[in-house]
């Protein structure tokens, strides 16, 4: 199995990931048929622990293999890792600021409130926002299978995939649960909480031939995507997992999906 995929296309399987991974979200968007509230300590311990499974992603998966390569380089590691790391936070910190606000009276039309409107329009790009760096990373990690023919770096990108589709499961939730709560229909409320993950295959096949086509840039793809995820993390994941007074479970979820991830990356990359 793990010859076939080593023989397969790395955009191909950044495909398939990314596949994977909006399936989770998709999954998660899902619960909006059978609840129309989340429990607050759950939402947060899952939210937290998606926290905990980017940190350790950006590092094991992404910061680290970045590293090695540019020591094999001859040149000092630090330059590409600090210097692509930084210009990922700031890629998304551009983007959070940049991007015009999607029209929350045509998408949101069944919502009567205004102020609601513009709420829930700023949820969903959030999380679509937030998704992108998400997709580059899991797209950089199988486009390494271009370079590096190895089951280390096959079991390191599907360990980072499983990673990020565990933490894609809130992030429906986060989407599909308000929106019904404002006054979608279920229908409505699970397509727009599954349409969030879908710019993940998209941002991967972007990844995935930005490093097929272009090895130099390797290890400072590797550290934006692991920036990138950072400022995530830091900015939104663990300030929401905090706001409705979790802040203990909210904080031991975080080192548990750490821990998981560790695991993960370790034991299969």
């Amino acid at each position: 199995m793990a010859e076939w995929l080593l023989q397969a296309n790395p955009i191909l399987l950044a495909l398939l990931a990314t596949l994977f991974t909006w399936s989770c979200t998709a999954f998660g968007a899902s619960f909006v048929f059978t609840t129309e509230e989340a429990s607050p300590k759950l939402f947060d311990a899952m939210l937290a622990f998606a926290g905990g499974v980017m940190i350790a992603a950006s590092f094991w998966s992404l910061l680290d293999p970045a590293i090695e390569m540019v020591k094999e380089q001859g040149i000092p590691p630090y330059i590409p890792a600090a210097f692509g790391f930084l210009l990922g936070g700031m890629f998304l910190l551009m983007v959070d600021r940049v991007l015009p606000l999607i029209n929350e009276n045509m998408y949101f039309k069944d919502i009567t409130s205004g102020r609601a409107k513009q709420r829930t329009a700023k949820l969903v790009l959030s999380i679509t926002l937030h998704n992108i760096p998400e997709g580059l990373a899991v797209g950089v990690a199988f486009g390494i299978l271009a370079i590096d023919f190895s089951t280390n770096a096959l079991y390191g990108a599907i360990a980072l995939a499983i990673g990020i589709g565990i933490q894609n499961i809130p992030e429906g939730i986060a989407v599909s649960v308000p929106l019904r709560r404002e006054g979608l229909s279920v229908k409505k409320s699970f397509f727009y909480g599954q349409l969030s993950g879908m710019v993940e295959p998209i941002a991967a096949i972007i990844g995935a031939i930005a490093v097929y086509f272009m090895e130099p840039l390797l290890p400072y793809a590797l550290s934006f995507a692991a920036g990138a995820m950072l400022f995530v993390v830091v900015k939104d994941i663990i300030p929401a997992s905090h706001e409705r007074g979790n802040v203990l479970l909210a904080t031991m979820s975080l080192l548990f999906g750490f821990v998981l991830m560790m695991v993960l990356d370790l034991a299969f990359g």
